[in-house]
């Protein structure tokens, strides 16, 4: 323990909240503590959380977890959304300098931020100004977002729980849209990747699943929207089955690479630039007039259309994949225990080692790489996931199938 720095820790949580999120939290701490943080005589002093993420930090919100009990840390632990608080807050040189400011006046030299694209950009920054203060702080990113859009990482924790929720919900929805028929559209969080819309397709593969159950259709921000192209498809799907259930992304985009949602939505930008897709409803009621609109017979009623905005509920669902709490734990320990090691900086990825399918277990392990490897940067779906403009390959399938759990087994008559 000679190369590290005498200090305090502290962890942040930010972006949005998950149902594992507070597993990595939960990780770190015991991660710092197996190597003897907060013992006499260990460099590494108390170990503390941020409300709400820097923001807190800067205001001297801070709460000392160094002696939290067990049976308190794992409750938190299984508990969905951030135990701490979060922010979306992204420091500017401005910022930063409040941060360093507080870092000093709570001798904090290990800086642990939990999150996704630009949480990761947040801990860069950090980082890099840091440095160029010439303020020693080892800063390390723990990997979150149910978009699992990390580049390197196989997948991201909070990943497999929101896709769990996804399929599940597709299940039932798909056996109201059966009940009453017509056509239903459900939008999914994805700014810019569509692996929790593809999840979708992950109900086809419940015990007992049918031939004719839905998603019929998967819209995918990686294929640009054509309105014509899927009026179409979805009219062949209706006129054959009587019904159609269809999943689309949030982020779905034209061939200029345009928004479809982001046009239709004058809503609120975050601190990072980005328009709140998710808090409205507008793309799919808009989708669901063009369709009622386009395939009104020239005589009689339109079809039957409903749009459903999934929102912030895929983030948080209590009914967490046991894969993703094990590796959203595990994630967390790993940076804890890289801080102890002696690493100044970096991000954990998971690292897929067992398929998980064809007869092999399913493995992953952990690795540090650069913070520059995943910071600001989105990964998009594979091509080979992809099988036509509407619809996910079985390579997808064999992909997520193993992350999310056992899924409900549905009776039918």
């Amino acid at each position: 323990m000679s190369n590290l720095i005498e200090g305090n820790a502290v962890i942040g949580q930010s972006g949005g909240p998950t149902a594992v999120i507070n597993q990595s939290l939960v990780g770190v701490v015991e991660g710092l503590l197996a190597e003897g943080a907060g013992r006499p005589g260990n460099p590494i002093k108390r170990i503390l959380g941020m409300r709400h993420g820097v923001r807190g930090l800067t205001h001297d919100q801070l709460i000392d977890l160094t002696d939290k009990d067990q049976a308190t840390l794992n409750a938190v632990a299984r508990t969905p959304s951030a135990g701490l608080g979060s922010t979306r807050d992204k420091p500017d040189a401005e910022y930063c300098s409040r941060i360093f400011h507080a870092c000093e006046k709570h001798d904090i030299r290990y800086f642990f931020y939990i999150g996704g694209n630009d949480s990761s950009d947040t801990c860069r920054i950090v980082n890099e100004l840091a440095n160029e203060a010439g303020y020693e702080l080892r800063c390390f990113h723990v990997p979150k977002t149910v978009d699992n859009d990390l580049p390197i990482n196989d997948h991201t924790p909070g990943y497999p729980s929101a896709a769990r929720y996804v399929a599940t919900a597709f299940m039932a929805d798909n056996l109201d849209n059966a009940s009453i028929p017509g056509i239903k559209i459900n939008v999914i969080m994805g700014r810019h990747a569509g692996f929790l819309a593809a999840a979708a397709a992950l109900a086809r593969t419940a015990p007992g699943a049918e031939p004719e159950d839905g998603p019929h259709l998967v819209c995918l921000p990686e294929v640009p929207f054509d309105l014509d192209a899927f009026v179409e498809k979805v009219a062949e799907v209706y006129d054959r089955l009587g019904r159609c259930q269809i999943a689309v992304s949030e982020g779905i985009q034209d061939r200029d690479g345009q928004a479809i949602g982001a046009m239709l939505i004058q809503g609120e930008k975050d601190a990072h630039g980005n328009v709140q897709l998710s808090g409205s409803g507008a793309l799919g009621d808009q989708l669901a007039r063009i369709l009622k609109e386009r395939l009104k017979p020239a005589a009689g009623k339109p079809p039957r259309v409903r749009a459903d905005t999934f929102g912030y509920l895929q983030r948080c669902w209590p009914d967490p994949s046991p894969v993703d709490s094990e590796e959203a734990r595990r994630a967390g320990r790993y940076a804890g225990v890289l801080a102890a090691s002696g690493d100044v900086d970096g991000s954990v990825a998971i690292l897929r080692t067992g398929r998980g399918t064809g007869g092999e277990d399913y493995r992953s392990e952990l690795e540090r790489i650069e913070l520059s490897d995943v910071a600001a940067k989105t990964k998009h779906m594979d091509p080979s996931f992809i099988l036509d403009d509407f619809d996910v390959s079985s390579d997808f399938i064999d992909y997520a199938r193993p992350l999310i759990g056992e899924l409900p087994t549905f009776g039918r008559l």
